[in-house]
């Protein structure tokens, strides 16, 4: 059964009542407190403009440990050349307004809301939302970013202008969250890019299990 939030509450249902849909719950706001019970909890929002807030917490799980990231030899070539320059956080909400404004084959709108991006980057304000940066020639040409949540970076979205860009993106957070000791990167939910890239799918019981506690 989905639920539906009274904004004025703070709170979530279990996870286990996720609709087969992958669905958990509808309403609520996108305040910096909801959005951070929601990715402690395991739950994401995604849903186009003029949908209500859809919360979502699929049984499967799309995830990557840093470690594991598949590097291809034709990736090798492209990150040996030094064609790209990658910075961390230096511009956030371009790198969002990017992620809404990018085409997408299949998708007609976008999931990021003017709303979304106002939320996103009030929790880049306060150290919770995190961007990657990929820079050519002195231009803005790919990036990616998301949630921190220390063991679990949860991705959000990424772009790219010139082929590669959001690759190299990828690339380096998870060099980066190697680094830093994270244990998994989320995904969220299951695309053939991103399978391309490593990543891959676990029960969400499992990926409850990295979260931090509460």
């Amino acid at each position: 059964m989905i639920s539906i939030l009274d904004s004025n509450y703070l709170y979530f249902p279990a996870v286990e009542n996720t609709h087969e849909s992958g669905i958990l719950a509808l309403g609520g706001d996108l305040s910096a407190n909801r959005l951070i019970l929601a990715y402690k909890s395991g739950i994401f929002p995604w849903f186009e403009d003029g949908e209500p807030i859809t919360w979502w917490s699929p049984s499967m799980r799309m995830v990557l440990e840093p470690h594991e990231v598949h590097i291809s030899k034709s990736m090798r070539n492209v990150l040996k050349k030094e064609q790209f320059t990658v910075t961390f956080n230096t511009c956030f909400a371009d790198v969002i307004s990017n992620c809404q404004n990018a085409k997408r084959d299949g998708q007609l709108g976008t999931w990021i809301t003017d709303d979304m991006i106002e939320a996103y980057c009030n929790l880049n304000r306060l150290g919770l939302a995190q961007s990657v940066e990929v820079w050519q020639d002195g231009e803005l040409v790919g990036g990616l970013y998301g949630v921190d949540m220390k063991p679990v970076f949860c991705g959000e979205s990424m772009f790219s202008f010139v082929p590669n860009a959001s690759k190299v993106a990828f690339i380096y957070l998870c060099e980066y969250l190697q680094k830093k000791k994270y244990s998994l990167l989320d995904c969220q939910v299951y695309n053939d890019h991103l399978s391309s890239l490593g990543a891959y799918e676990i029960p969400r019981e499992v990926f409850m299990e990295y979260l931090p506690k509460k």
